[in-house]
Protein backbone atom coordinates (compact mmCIF):
# COMPACT_ATOMS: atom_id res chain seq x y z
CA UNK A 1 0.00 0.00 0.00
CA UNK A 2 1.32 3.41 -1.20
CA UNK A 3 0.23 6.09 1.40
CA UNK A 4 0.70 10.08 0.29
CA UNK A 5 0.12 12.32 2.25
CA UNK A 6 -1.52 15.79 0.82
CA UNK A 7 -0.35 19.33 2.23
CA UNK A 8 -4.28 20.94 1.33
CA UNK A 9 -7.29 19.98 -0.34
CA UNK A 10 -5.82 21.57 -3.68
CA UNK A 11 -2.82 19.14 -3.49
CA UNK A 12 -4.81 16.16 -2.43
CA UNK A 13 -7.01 16.87 -5.86
CA UNK A 14 -3.75 17.23 -7.97
CA UNK A 15 -2.30 14.18 -6.45
CA UNK A 16 -5.58 11.84 -7.20
CA UNK A 17 -6.06 13.96 -10.57
CA UNK A 18 -2.39 12.82 -11.71
CA UNK A 19 -2.38 9.18 -10.52
CA UNK A 20 -6.27 9.28 -12.93
CA UNK A 21 -4.56 11.17 -15.78
CA UNK A 22 -1.55 8.62 -16.14
CA UNK A 23 -3.91 6.07 -15.84
CA UNK A 24 -5.61 7.40 -19.31
CA UNK A 25 -2.87 8.46 -20.69
CA UNK A 26 -0.83 5.13 -20.72
CA UNK A 27 -4.02 3.22 -21.56
CA UNK A 28 -6.72 5.50 -23.55
CA UNK A 29 -9.27 3.07 -23.61
CA UNK A 30 -9.17 2.04 -19.40
CA UNK A 31 -12.35 1.64 -17.65
CA UNK A 32 -12.23 4.25 -14.62
CA UNK A 33 -14.32 3.32 -11.79
CA UNK A 34 -15.39 6.71 -10.33
CA UNK A 35 -17.19 8.06 -6.74
CA UNK A 36 -18.96 10.81 -5.46
CA UNK A 37 -19.55 12.76 -2.57
CA UNK A 38 -17.87 16.03 -1.86
CA UNK A 39 -13.97 14.85 -1.88
CA UNK A 40 -13.23 13.75 -5.15
CA UNK A 41 -15.04 17.40 -6.66
CA UNK A 42 -11.45 18.99 -6.43
CA UNK A 43 -10.12 15.73 -8.12
CA UNK A 44 -13.02 15.95 -11.08
CA UNK A 45 -12.43 19.85 -11.36
CA UNK A 46 -8.78 19.46 -12.17
CA UNK A 47 -9.09 16.60 -14.39
CA UNK A 48 -11.59 19.19 -16.58
CA UNK A 49 -8.54 21.73 -16.44
CA UNK A 50 -6.28 19.73 -18.01
CA UNK A 51 -8.81 18.38 -20.45
CA UNK A 52 -8.87 21.98 -21.47
CA UNK A 53 -5.47 22.60 -21.76
CA UNK A 54 -5.16 19.46 -24.45
CA UNK A 55 -3.03 17.15 -21.72
CA UNK A 56 -6.10 14.21 -21.15
CA UNK A 57 -8.34 12.84 -23.89
CA UNK A 58 -11.30 11.03 -22.77
CA UNK A 59 -12.72 10.03 -26.40
CA UNK A 60 -11.69 6.79 -25.86
CA UNK A 61 -12.44 5.95 -22.05
CA UNK A 62 -14.74 4.25 -19.83
CA UNK A 63 -16.41 4.84 -16.82
CA UNK A 64 -18.57 2.85 -14.00
CA UNK A 65 -19.79 4.24 -10.68
CA UNK A 66 -19.59 2.54 -7.85
CA UNK A 67 -23.64 3.57 -6.63
CA UNK A 68 -27.22 5.49 -6.86
CA UNK A 69 -29.99 6.24 -4.90
CA UNK A 70 -32.75 4.60 -5.12
CA UNK A 71 -36.14 6.74 -6.15
CA UNK A 72 -33.82 9.19 -7.95
CA UNK A 73 -34.18 9.43 -11.51
CA UNK A 74 -30.96 10.74 -13.26
CA UNK A 75 -32.69 14.49 -13.99
CA UNK A 76 -33.00 14.48 -10.03
CA UNK A 77 -30.62 16.92 -8.91
CA UNK A 78 -29.29 14.57 -5.94
CA UNK A 79 -29.07 11.98 -8.39
CA UNK A 80 -25.40 10.62 -8.94
CA UNK A 81 -25.62 10.67 -12.70
CA UNK A 82 -26.92 14.11 -12.35
CA UNK A 83 -23.76 14.74 -10.39
CA UNK A 84 -21.39 12.87 -12.38
CA UNK A 85 -22.81 15.08 -15.33
CA UNK A 86 -22.20 18.40 -13.70
CA UNK A 87 -19.03 17.79 -11.88
CA UNK A 88 -17.30 15.73 -14.90
CA UNK A 89 -18.77 13.97 -18.04
CA UNK A 90 -20.42 17.33 -19.28
CA UNK A 91 -16.54 19.21 -19.36
CA UNK A 92 -15.07 16.55 -21.05
CA UNK A 93 -14.80 14.71 -24.21
CA UNK A 94 -16.32 11.47 -23.19
CA UNK A 95 -18.53 9.39 -24.59
CA UNK A 96 -21.82 9.78 -22.43
CA UNK A 97 -22.97 6.44 -23.34
CA UNK A 98 -19.87 5.05 -22.33
CA UNK A 99 -20.37 6.27 -18.52
CA UNK A 100 -21.95 4.02 -16.49
CA UNK A 101 -24.57 4.47 -13.26
CA UNK A 102 -26.78 2.42 -11.45
CA UNK A 103 -30.33 2.94 -12.31
CA UNK A 104 -31.82 3.86 -9.10
CA UNK A 105 -35.27 4.30 -10.79
CA UNK A 106 -35.09 0.05 -11.57
CA UNK A 107 -38.64 -1.23 -11.46
CA UNK A 108 -37.03 -4.76 -10.63
CA UNK A 109 -34.03 -3.97 -8.54
CA UNK A 110 -32.89 -7.41 -8.09
CA UNK A 111 -32.25 -7.62 -12.10
CA UNK A 112 -30.92 -4.25 -11.90
CA UNK A 113 -28.14 -5.80 -9.44
CA UNK A 114 -27.40 -8.71 -11.76
CA UNK A 115 -26.86 -6.16 -14.75
CA UNK A 116 -24.25 -3.89 -12.98
CA UNK A 117 -22.31 -7.05 -12.57
CA UNK A 118 -22.61 -8.69 -15.55
CA UNK A 119 -21.78 -4.67 -17.11
CA UNK A 120 -18.30 -4.81 -15.40
CA UNK A 121 -17.23 -7.89 -16.83
CA UNK A 122 -18.35 -7.09 -20.29
CA UNK A 123 -16.33 -3.78 -20.10
CA UNK A 124 -13.12 -6.28 -18.89
CA UNK A 125 -13.06 -5.41 -14.86
CA UNK A 126 -11.93 -1.92 -13.78
CA UNK A 127 -8.86 -0.83 -14.49
CA UNK A 128 -7.99 2.06 -11.89
CA UNK A 129 -11.08 2.43 -8.78
CA UNK A 130 -11.46 5.68 -7.46
CA UNK A 131 -12.81 5.34 -3.18
CA UNK A 132 -13.75 7.78 -0.97
CA UNK A 133 -14.52 6.87 2.67
CA UNK A 134 -17.51 7.34 4.84
CA UNK A 135 -17.35 8.41 8.94
CA UNK A 136 -18.40 4.72 9.63
CA UNK A 137 -15.66 3.39 7.01
CA UNK A 138 -18.51 2.84 4.18
CA UNK A 139 -17.00 2.32 0.78
CA UNK A 140 -19.34 3.06 -1.83
CA UNK A 141 -22.76 2.26 -0.25
CA UNK A 142 -21.06 -1.24 1.57
CA UNK A 143 -21.86 0.09 4.96
CA UNK A 144 -20.83 -2.01 8.15
CA UNK A 145 -22.49 -5.15 8.17
CA UNK A 146 -21.67 -8.63 9.82
CA UNK A 147 -20.56 -10.00 6.43
CA UNK A 148 -19.03 -8.17 3.28
CA UNK A 149 -21.57 -7.84 0.33
CA UNK A 150 -19.41 -9.46 -2.59
CA UNK A 151 -21.33 -8.24 -5.48
CA UNK A 152 -23.94 -5.35 -6.60
CA UNK A 153 -26.72 -4.95 -4.09
CA UNK A 154 -29.42 -3.43 -2.51
CA UNK A 155 -28.31 -1.42 0.68
CA UNK A 156 -30.75 0.04 3.48
CA UNK A 157 -28.42 3.26 4.51
CA UNK A 158 -26.55 3.47 7.69
CA UNK A 159 -28.27 6.21 9.56
CA UNK A 160 -24.41 7.89 10.06
CA UNK A 161 -24.49 8.01 5.88
CA UNK A 162 -28.19 9.50 5.91
CA UNK A 163 -27.24 12.23 8.82
CA UNK A 164 -23.43 12.79 6.45
CA UNK A 165 -25.79 13.23 3.10
CA UNK A 166 -28.37 15.27 4.77
CA UNK A 167 -26.18 18.36 3.99
CA UNK A 168 -27.05 17.78 0.17
CA UNK A 169 -31.01 17.57 0.28
CA UNK A 170 -33.35 20.60 2.03
CA UNK A 171 -34.53 18.27 5.04
CA UNK A 172 -33.24 14.79 6.38
CA UNK A 173 -36.39 13.26 5.59
CA UNK A 174 -35.79 13.77 1.95
CA UNK A 175 -32.63 11.77 1.93
CA UNK A 176 -33.08 8.48 0.40
CA UNK A 177 -32.88 5.50 2.97
CA UNK A 178 -31.96 2.71 -0.07
CA UNK A 179 -29.31 2.72 -2.34
CA UNK A 180 -27.89 0.26 -4.96
CA UNK A 181 -24.04 -0.62 -4.70
CA UNK A 182 -21.27 -2.22 -6.31
CA UNK A 183 -19.96 -4.82 -3.96
CA UNK A 184 -16.98 -5.37 -2.43
CA UNK A 185 -15.77 -8.35 -4.07
CA UNK A 186 -16.20 -6.14 -7.17
CA UNK A 187 -13.86 -3.10 -5.99
CA UNK A 188 -11.65 -5.60 -4.99
CA UNK A 189 -11.45 -6.89 -8.29
CA UNK A 190 -10.27 -3.54 -9.90
CA UNK A 191 -6.79 -3.40 -10.78
CA UNK A 192 -5.34 -1.10 -8.94
CA UNK A 193 -7.58 1.21 -6.41
CA UNK A 194 -6.79 5.41 -5.41
CA UNK A 195 -8.59 6.02 -2.05
CA UNK A 196 -8.91 9.22 -1.06
CA UNK A 197 -9.81 11.20 2.00
CA UNK A 198 -9.76 14.83 3.55
CA UNK A 199 -10.32 16.33 7.16
CA UNK A 200 -10.03 15.90 10.56
CA UNK A 201 -13.15 14.10 10.65
CA UNK A 202 -11.79 11.42 8.80
CA UNK A 203 -8.78 10.87 10.14
CA UNK A 204 -9.88 8.03 13.29
CA UNK A 205 -12.02 5.77 10.18
CA UNK A 206 -8.92 5.92 7.94
CA UNK A 207 -6.42 4.72 10.30
CA UNK A 208 -8.72 2.01 11.64
CA UNK A 209 -9.46 1.31 8.46
CA UNK A 210 -5.99 0.89 6.95
CA UNK A 211 -4.37 -0.09 10.46
CA UNK A 212 -6.91 -1.85 12.53
CA UNK A 213 -8.26 -5.38 12.14
CA UNK A 214 -9.93 -6.05 8.54
CA UNK A 215 -13.63 -6.57 9.04
CA UNK A 216 -17.04 -6.04 7.96
CA UNK A 217 -17.63 -3.57 10.26
CA UNK A 218 -15.12 -1.37 8.76
CA UNK A 219 -15.84 -2.44 5.30
CA UNK A 220 -12.92 -0.15 3.91
CA UNK A 221 -10.92 -2.11 6.32
CA UNK A 222 -10.91 -4.92 3.02
CA UNK A 223 -8.41 -2.98 1.16
CA UNK A 224 -5.94 -3.96 3.80
CA UNK A 225 -5.63 -7.45 0.98
CA UNK A 226 -5.62 -5.48 -2.06
CA UNK A 227 -2.19 -5.86 -3.75
CA UNK A 228 -2.26 -2.49 -5.71
CA UNK A 229 -3.40 0.09 -2.92
CA UNK A 230 -3.33 4.41 -3.43
CA UNK A 231 -4.20 6.43 -0.59
CA UNK A 232 -4.06 9.81 -0.75
CA UNK A 233 -5.00 12.01 2.66
CA UNK A 234 -5.41 15.55 3.81
CA UNK A 235 -5.68 15.95 7.82
CA UNK A 236 -3.04 16.93 10.37
CA UNK A 237 -1.78 13.40 12.04
CA UNK A 238 -0.16 10.41 10.09
CA UNK A 239 -1.94 7.27 9.39
CA UNK A 240 0.71 4.69 10.47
Amino acid sequence: MKIIKAESYQDLSRKAANILSAQIILKPDCVLGLATGSTPIGTYKQLIEWYEKGDIDFSHTSTINLDEYCGLSPDNTQSYRYFMNEHLFKHININIHNTHVPDGMAVDETKECQRYDNLVNLLGGIDLQLLGIGHNGHIGFNEPNPSFEKTTHIVMLDDTTIKANARFFPTLQEVPRKAITMGIKTIMQSKKILLIANGADKEEIVRKALTGPVTPKVPASILQFHPNVTVVYCFEGGIL
